[in-house]
């Protein structure tokens, strides 16, 4: 299968141009500079110039690769930053727009197409799960808006899609938030960190194998995807998250539980409540990504390599 990776040079596009490649598939990487910027051999893999919020350029790629499939990790997806008034019409245009781009080609070649969204298109209040057909939206945040709308111009244009709500996204390429906590370690004994935001993690290396599964199919439709939870409904918070993190790298720091309001630092809402229910997964015969403890433990060792 030939598949167009959109934001190669991201951390989940990194990861799915090796996961395709170890499973026999054609990789072929898009992004707006002119060469991919990584490493693990993906740069020595077919790459195209795009810009996905040129109508145009969007068609002329996907005519030139003819994909079976478009994996679309391209996003703006500085949280805070979108929030700047300055910014909002770029993140519009790249995170709706650019996704609108994608969808119609793809429709007109007959291309399958996988849209990465967030929990952040719900408001984040209850303890309940938000299930992937949940119509309660309520983005608190620009950038929840905007992946909203990048959902909904898939749900308009396309039949042939899977769209996939993740969160708390980390891998090797790229920063991330088990990345800043290392290096927070370096120089500080102690750190704050918020225990009202509740949710799991997600592991890129393992997001690729399960939209490789899915593009291998047909059961298209709205999933959830993160890394699960130790046991059945354990959802953990950024403190019990830099907490292991710490305890697996073998690193000695004092974390400070605080509330959100008490930290006070962001510009943009977040949201308090980011269960994501998995269980549709199950249901249609995916694999779900292993539990997020396991996924910390080889991703650190990711890390030690890479050192």
């Amino acid at each position: 299968m030939r598949v167009l990776v959109t934001g190669v040079n991201g951390q989940l596009g990194h990861d799915m141009m090796l996961e395709l490649k170890r499973r026999k598939h054609e990789p072929i990487g898009s992004g707006s500079g002119p060469e991919y910027r990584g490493s693990d051999g993906v740069a020595a893999m077919p790459y195209e110039q795009m810009t996905i919020t040129d109508a145009e350029s969007v068609q002329a790629v996907l005519k030139k690769v003819q994909p079976d499939a478009v994996i679309h990790c391209a996003a703006w997806t500085a949280v805070d930053a979108a929030e700047d008034e300055e910014n909002r019409e770029k993140v519009f245009s790249l995170n709706v727009t650019g996704t609108r781009n994608i969808a119609e080609a793809c429709r007109e070649l007959g291309a399958k197409m996988v849209y990465l969204s967030t929990d952040y298109v719900f408001d984040g209040q209850g303890t309940r799960p938000w299930q992937p057909d949940d119509k309660d939206y309520a983005p608190l945040n620009v950038y929840g808006q905007s992946k909203l709308e990048g959902e909904f111009a898939v749900r308009e244009t396309l039949e042939r899609a899977f769209i996939v709500r993740i969160a708390w996204v980390f891998g090797k390429n790229g920063k991330n938030f088990i990345r800043t906590m290392l290096n927070v370690a370096k120089t500080h004994d102690t750190v704050r960190v918020v225990n009202d935001q509740i949710g799991t993690p997600t592991y890129t290396a393992d997001l690729a194998r399960l939209l490789t599964d899915m593009i291998e199919t047909d059961r298209y439709g709205c999933y959830h995807a993160t890394n699960a939870e130790t046991e059945p409904g354990a959802y953990i918070s950024w403190y019990d998250f830099t907490c292991e993190i710490y305890r697996q790298a073998g690193r000695k720091v004092n974390v400070i539980p605080v509330s959100t309001e008490e930290y006070g630092l962001s510009k943009a809402k977040r949201p308090f409540n980011s269960r994501l229910d998995k269980s549709k997964l199950l249901r249609e015969g995916f694999q779900p990504l292993p539990d997020w403890k396991d996924a910390l433990s080889r991703y650190l060792k990711e890390l030690d390599e890479e050192i």
